[in-house]
């Protein structure tokens, strides 16, 4: 009974959430509070537990980094790159997507793409701004490039740092296994982009004029502040990067970070919360609460056991059984739980298969369909949370369904070309 209540629950919350009837964060916080009214789960595993609560780590990782950009926004270094990247293209709409995609999807495989969303989005609202383009097209490519660049490395997604503890696999087994799927589907998605995106492509010559005869140093209004602000980014960059080996959580350096930034500047504590997404972070909590409680009752468990029984002693049927429902549940759930929850099966189903190449693709048939399934729709990955918080805090909402119009093909293109790519690698070519 407790397992029909919840789907209930959860589904009625994702429904208004996609029929945007209210708020998506009233939604999913009447959604948590219907779990816990019911009894479906309970302040200790809501707020307490690791694989059935918030997952605060995302949330003050979100943070710290929204802090972190808030002050980034007052020295005008925003405005300097908006200006350089609109001339380095020539003010052609197209080319500064392609710009941008690739300069995320390389930044969300160094960093993450929650913090490269973060740091791409205030440049992109400005070069919109500049060549009277919308941005929403680009916003809703930079945040599909994030994900496809995000699945190359372990601290790329935060599904990949789940799967790589669960599997004992190093930084170096995600490049050798995920970069090179990652970079052609890459390649795949610039060129999608001038098919998908075509009606965004429109040349303004006058605006384009204005754009190239600025002089981007003259953007930069506090220069000591600006060194200031890259100094602590590029520290806390190498601690994201080292923080398996300092056993310090990302989430802790980015608080560090930004606790240490706003200390040593002259910015007020009001001016560095301003631009913090606290909508962003409350939908968050309502939707772990709610994929929690899903946890809590065995729904997601039972999903994910009735795979492992389909599927035992077939090595190549259960790498696409599992790269498919993976994509489909990472779609409809945020793909961290979800990732939580299937590793300990995978676990499982790599070991009765005896380890070996075939077995242990397993794990990539995981990473690839939860972090490029992730693409399909607004809730699907962090990223795409966090930017349709800042399209909306800049008065250009993205709706659930216009974000998956364009999700879902993207998604639905990566998953066909990662099942081939998973076979000949790993099944003929091994």
């Amino acid at each position: 009974m407790s397992q029909i209540l919840s789907i209930v629950v959860f589904v009625g919350a994702y429904i208004l959430i996609a029929t945007e009837r209210v708020h998506r964060v009233a939604a999913a916080l009447g959604g948590a509070a219907l779990m816990l009214a019911l009894g479906l789960t309970n302040g200790e595993t809501a707020f307490h537990s690791l694989d059935a609560g918030v997952d605060w780590n995302v949330v003050f990782l979100l943070l710290g980094m929204m802090i972190i950009v808030g002050v980034i926004k007052q020295t005008g270094l925003f405005e300097y790159l908006a200006i350089a990247a609109a001339k380095r293209a020539k003010g052609k709409p197209f080319a500064v997507m392609v710009l941008f995609v690739i300069i995320t999807a390389v930044a969300s495989a160094a960093l993450d793409n929650v913090t490269t969303v973060l740091l791409i989005a205030p440049v992109t609202f400005l070069v919109c701004d500049r060549l009277n383009l919308n941005p929403i097209p680009f916003l809703i490519a930079e945040v599909l490039a994030s994900n496809i660049g995000g699945a190359a490395t372990l601290i790329g997604d935060p599904p990949n740092i789940i799967i790589a503890s669960r599997a004992g696999l190093s930084f170096n087994d995600f490049l050798i296994h995920m970069a090179p799927f990652a970079i052609f589907m890459m390649a795949v998605f610039v060129l999608v982009c001038r098919w998908l995106f075509r009606s965004a492509f429109k040349y303004d010559e006058k605006r384009v004029a204005e754009v190239m005869a600025l002089n981007e140093r003259d953007a930069i209004r506090d220069s000591k502040l600006l060194w200031q602000s890259m100094i602590v980014l590029a520290l806390v960059m190498v601690g994201f990067v080292l923080h398996s080996a300092l056993h310090v959580e990302p989430s802790v350096v980015a608080l560090l970070g930004a606790g240490v930034l706003v200390m040593i500047s002259k910015v007020t504590t009001e001016e560095a919360i301003a631009d913090v997404e606290w909508e962003t972070l409350v939908f968050f909590m309502g939707l772990f609460i709610m994929v929690g409680a899903l946890v809590k009752t065995g729904v997601i468990g039972e999903v994910s056991k009735a795979l492992a029984d389909a599927v035992g002693g077939q090595p190549l049927l259960a790498v696409m059984a599992l790269l498919g429902i993976s994509a489909v549940l990472s779609a409809i759930v945020d793909n961290i739980p979800y990732v939580a929850t299937m590793s300990p099966i995978v676990a499982d189903l790599v070991a009765a298969q005896g380890g070996g190449p075939q077995a242990e693709s397993l794990w990539w048939s995981l990473a690839l369909g939860a972090d490029l399934g992730g693409n399909a729709t607004a809730v699907g990955a962090s990223a795409n949370v966090v930017m349709l918080g800042l399209a909306a805090r800049n008065g250009t909402p993205i709706s659930f369904w216009k974000f998956t119009r364009y999700g879902i093909i993207v998604a639905a293109l990566s998953i066909a070309l990662a099942a081939p790519y998973l076979w000949l690698r790993y099944f003929v070519l091994a």
